[in-house]
């Protein structure tokens, strides 16, 4: 951080005579250059002014009104309380002791991008474009650099209406550096600017995996939802790009992503994805399933123009047109929520369409459809139909359940059946009274989730979250040895999901827990003994990264590890220790 030094040369501002010369020949000032001289004292007067990069225009506008430079050497040199040089200083001390030269950079920025945050007067920040014709250099220079790019997104957020931040943002974007544009005010401010850090924010959403997609899509949704003209725009893009190349798919799973976060936000958007797609063609469709999709609640007559439709018709039109998310959500409310009800007389209405959904195949080539495959649809709706009556029906209790195990876990295999079933575990097992009724060590509902867990692992993160809620609930109906066993119960079905390959977020999740401090420690132990017991090598680098920690907190280790030859602990720790370079 070299200190800032000024050279004044001669050149500049005239010889000290010349200077004199300036001042009007009967010595009285006029009114207007006394105002300007009154204004550019006040400016020397402010500490270390002469460090500010308007110094030199300052000085210039006093000279030609007038003034003295005896002043103006003055009032620069005591008001000259050189922090700048100080703090270079400082610096050059502290890496004299040791200190890092990047720790001491960082220390600095974040305080004077707090001091900013402070202080910012967006009016004055818009001046500049008053006073400047052309765009500062030091602003070009700032946005080179990420530490102060991201203060200009902080910003943003903080005064979306600044005209020199929309314009800084914009040259931020021009340099190409839209990909850092999260920011909802900033990127939506700007046509150009929003377009661009769209494609950008779409592009990296696509190229990685399903960890990647959690983790973006919230932010981007957001971005995207911010206004009518931003959603819009973004559905438009993205219904274009789904029907062009191989990863149309991946880009409607983003577009219903975002409709879906538009819908819990409170914004009724169901009815310009069905605009956009292949349903304009279909009005009678798109007037049934878009009243429903508004009302998020299914009804018999539409449920009965759609079944005519795609059921009965010999040409229906395409399925992907009731294959939304929010749609095939109404069914596994109406037909697997504990407590739904529905006209019977329109029950298979209901099921055959959801088959429909579910198991039909179509191949299309350029809007024209080349084949129809129905063959697993009277399975599925079969299935559907034998779980919806053992789980729903009223007068259905554990052990009818228990004598139709086996029918159970045939339907299951069934994905459609499957999604239905973890919607009725759900609205069971969270009722207050289940586990105070329900003594057998695995209850019916959870060893159907066991099953779910074994055949589906695109369902997995869906399992995990409800453990997670069951795991985390108060049972106050329930002594303090009981609930314990009632959470072994569930850690169990944890342990089982780790089996089936869900390893890491289950990890992830007790690791969390153990840090927390908010859970009784005898359950991280019997959950990672049950997983010692269970796991041999080799191990990846990413499990011993979340488990190792976990074994060698002395609060868990210390009970887990036995006498003799054989304890798995000492054999785990070692092998990691061996086979893998630790970080403390």
């Amino acid at each position: 951080m070299p200190g800032a030094t000024m050279d004044m040369d001669q050149d500049d501002f005239g010889r000290p005579a010349e200077w004199g010369d300036q001042q009007p020949e009967d010595g009285v000032l006029g009114e207007e250059d006394a105002q300007v001289q009154q204004e550019c004292l006040q400016k020397f007067s402010t500490p270390d002014y002469i460090m500010e990069p308007s110094v030199f225009n300052t000085l210039m506008r006093y000279f030609q009104a007038g003034g003295s430079p005896e002043e103006v050497i003055r009032l620069l040199s005591d008001n000259y309380t050189a922090v700048a040089q100080t703090i270079n200083l400082l610096a050059q001390w502290l890496i004299q002791t040791g200190v890092e030269p990047v720790q001491i950079q960082e220390t600095v920025e974040n305080h004077l991008k707090n001091l900013v945050m402070q202080h910012f007067d967006p009016r004055k920040a818009d001046s500049i474009f008053t006073n400047e014709r052309a765009t500062p250099a030091w602003l070009e220079q700032m946005i080179a650099h990420p530490t102060w790019r991201d203060l200009v997104y902080q910003l943003m957020e903080a005064h979306p209406d600044c005209l020199m931040l929309k314009f800084t943002v914009k040259l931020i974007s021009d340099a190409g550096y839209q990909g850092e544009i999260t920011g909802v005010v900033a990127a939506c401010q700007q046509l150009e600017v929003f377009s661009r850090v769209l494609g950008s924010s779409l592009a990296t959403i696509l190229d990685g995996g399903e960890a990647n997609l959690a983790e973006n899509l919230p932010q981007f949704a957001k971005m995207v939802c911010h206004g009518e003209h931003t959603y819009l725009l973004a559905q438009v893009l993205m219904a274009v790009l789904a029907q062009e190349g191989q990863r149309g798919g991946a880009v409607r799973r983003v577009a219903q992503e975002v409709q879906r976060f538009a819908q819990e936000s409170g914004h009724d958007a169901s009815r310009i994805p069905l605009a956009l797609g292949r349903a304009a063609s279909y009005p009678r469709l798109c007037q049934a399933l878009g009243a429903m999709l508004s009302k998020q609640a299914l009804n018999p007559a539409d449920i009965t123009v759609l079944y005519n439709l795609f059921v009965t018709s010999r040409d229906p039109p395409p399925v992907e047109l009731i294959r939304v998310p929010a749609f095939l959500d109404l069914f596994m409310q109406s037909l697997f929520k504990p407590g739904a009800r529905i006209n019977p007389d329109h029950k298979h209405k209901y099921i055959h369409l959801l088959a429909y959904a579910a198991s039909v195949v179509e191949i299309w080539k350029k809007n024209k459809r080349l084949s129809i495959n129905q063959d697993e649809l009277k399975a599925t709706a079969k299935a559907i139909e034998t779980v919806h009556n053992l789980c729903c029906a009223e007068n259905t209790g554990a052990s009818e359940l228990l004598a139709e195990l086996g029918t159970l876990y045939r339907c299951i295999r069934f994905p459609v059946v499957a999604v239905g079933v973890l919607t009725w575990v759900d609205g069971t097992v969270s009722k207050p009274k289940f586990f105070e009724q329900h003594t057998h060590p695995t209850p019916v509902p959870l060893a159907l989730l066991d099953e779910v867990s074994t055949y589906h692992p695109l369902l997995h993160p869906h399992v995990l979250q409800l453990l997670i809620k069951l795991l985390e609930t108060e049972y106050p109906e329930l002594d303090a040895m009981k609930q314990l066993k009632v959470k072994k119960i569930l850690l169990n079905r944890m342990v089982h999901l780790l089996s089936c390959g869900h390893v890491l977020p289950v990890v992830a999740y007790i690791r969390r827990c153990l840090e927390k401090l908010d859970t009784d420690l005898s359950l991280i132990r019997y959950f990672v003994s049950e997983v010692l017991d269970m796991i041999i090598p080799p191990y990846t680098s990413d499990f011993v990264r979340l488990f190792l920690p976990i074994l060698e907190n002395d609060s868990i280790a210390s009970t887990l590890k036995r006498a003799g030859e054989h304890d798995p602990v000492t054999e785990f720790i070692a092998h990691c220790q061996s086979n893998f370079m630790l970080l403390d």
